[in-house]
């Protein structure tokens, strides 16, 4: 796998394109040889049989790693419902009842996962129970298609809201928002979490003059935990989405939509199995069961003691990481509702214990047993550090985890450090064609580099994006990333390559689209 990159910032997630956010795929990569005889095994061996490796969760809530893990009362209720037909309208109109009852909502829906709920809830504000407009979706004219949403709450999940076609309208001060209603707009989108509570933007601000203005307001709460009564329900929000496969621990793809009864039957009606734009966001008998049984058990969990579970666990990787000389450790508490667990930081200094933090963090996740972090210091950073996140961790994964750090702390192996390139810097200033070749298709960029000794900074232009670019070149080996923001998101590019006079080529990491190559070759200019 390519050498890690240097002088990378650390962001918060949804800007962040290092190994432990993006966990990118790699062909070959910490593959699994498949067990004898090539055939699926229904058993222990189940995914080592089509030569995929299991890993030890120590990151969180995150899709890229199948989210959670089901829990009994789930797996038994999916059993159970695949055993019958029934009708679906019927189903979910039970499955609301319930749900209201359970959570204090005025009504609630299963969906295909939380970005699915947002879907169904824009839907919903647009078209609401009208199937005229339902069949004219996701052409908007004559319709509402618009959706506000403070700057802190875009992200790249709103892309859920955005293939309706509908126009974001981004505000950053209360005069913003005042005069971005109009009407043409639908309903406004808010990210839950720490700056949603923060005046002048948080939730129940912006509900309460949505609500003068009879605009719905929607809450993304994916990965918090499920506040009984909610939180953002109380604060004036119409509809709250969560999602079902990570701190509720229930289907993978599943989710939930909670709020007005009217606007959460109305996204029912735009889901399926009905024929409209959320068809293809199909949720199975299974799933709608699987997660109903999720909230009857997450009213009854002893939260208190997970926690105190947790703090445990982390405490005694803690106690072993410590016996390495050098090696410090710190607890963090949990900020905001969205794993909502305390983190642990382990750190040292790389050159005196000889490995640093990104080269442990790939480390333990390319050999055995499998184990992906909450994160690590990247290359360059001083002191070096990783994190633990024990929120998705299992009984026993504490004491494999705390063995391997404090193994690889004490006596770095040979097979995980990287060696540096030699001789002088190439010079690559000035401006350069590049050539981007994906496993399907291929496009034209542009880079300007300005050098000053090994250090690189420039700009990155694509065909409709652009972004500083900010690396390093040693001997003829070149490393520089890049990122372009596009609406709530921003693509990133992490190249990898040798410099050969006027050529360069190599690889380039694109988070999680995958792996491309790349080539370049100087801009020449007639005299």
């Amino acid at each position: 796998m390519l050498a890690r990159f240097r002088n990378l910032t650390r962001r918060r997630l949804f800007e962040y394109t290092g190994f432990a956010a993006g966990l990118r795929y790699v062909p070959g990569v910490a593959a699994a040889a498949p067990v004898e005889g090539g055939a699926l095994q229904i058993g222990p061996n189940l995914y080592q049989s089509i030569g995929v490796r299991p890993l030890i969760n120590c990151k969180g809530t995150f899709t890229i790693v199948s989210g959670s893990l089901l829990l009994p009362e789930v797996r038994q209720a999916m059993m159970e419902a695949s055993k019958h037909y029934v009708h679906l309208d019927e189903l979910m109109d039970g499955v609301g009842r319930r749900l209201a009852a359970l959570t204090g909502a005025e009504w609630g829906i299963v969906t295909n996962g939380c970005a699915a709920a947002l879907t169904h809830a824009t839907s919903a504000c647009i078209a609401g129970a009208d199937p005229e407009k339902m069949q004219r979706l996701p052409h908007l004219v004559g319709l509402k298609n618009e959706v506000i949403a403070p700057r802190h709450s875009r992200n790249v999940y709103d892309h859920a809201i955005r293939m309706l076609g509908v126009k974001m309208i981004t505000v950053s001060t209360a005069d913003q928002l005042q005069r971005a209603f109009s009407e043409r707009t639908a309903m406004v989108m808010v990210l839950a979490g720490p700056s949603s509570d923060a005046e002048p933007m948080s939730t129940q601000t912006i509900s309460r003059l949505a609500r003068e203005k009879g605009v719905p307001v929607v809450v993304d709460a994916a990965a918090e935990h499920l506040t009984i009564p909610n939180k953002h329900l109380q604060a004036g929000a119409h509809m709250v989405c969560y999602s079902g496969g990570k701190c509720i621990r229930g289907p993978q793809s599943a989710g939930l939509l909670l709020g007005q009864k009217d606007l959460v039957r109305a996204a029912w009606l735009n889901s399926a199995p009905h024929h409209a734009f959320g068809r293809s966001l199909k949720v199975g008998k299974e799933e709608i069961m699987g997660m109903l049984a999720a909230v009857e058990t997450w009213v009854k969990r002893d939260h208190d003691a997970e926690y105190r579970a947790w703090e445990s666990w982390i405490g005694h990787i803690a106690e072993r990481a410590s016996q390495v000389p050098g090696v410090t450790t710190r607890v963090r508490p949990p900020r905001g509702l969205s794993n909502r667990a305390p983190l642990l930081d382990i750190t040292w200094d790389a050159e005196k214990i000889g490995i640093a933090g990104h080269e442990v963090e790939k480390y333990l996740y390319e050999s055995d047993p499998r184990i992906v972090l909450g994160g690590a210091s990247r290359p360059n950073t001083r002191p070096s550090s990783i994190t633990i996140m024990p929120y998705m961790m299992q009984p026993g994964d504490h004491k494999v985890v705390a063995e391997r750090i404090q193994a690889v702390l004490a006596k770095p192996p040979a097979a995980a450090r990287q060696a540096k390139p030699g001789g002088s810097a190439a010079n690559v200033a000035g401006q350069w064609n590049l050539h981007l070749k994906y496993f399907v298709g291929t496009a034209e960029h542009n880079l300007v580099f300005e050098q000053k000794d090994a250090e690189l900074t420039g700009t990155h232009r694509g065909d409709v994006t652009s972004g500083d670019l900010h690396g390093w070149v040693e001997g003829s080996e070149i490393r520089f990333s890049s990122r372009h923001p596009y609406e709530g998101t921003a693509l990133p590019y992490e190249f990898a390559g040798q410099v050969s006079g006027e050529t360069m080529s190599g690889q380039v990491m694109l988070g999680e689209y995958g792996v491309g190559e790349w080539t370049a070759d100087r801009r020449k200019y007639r005299a």
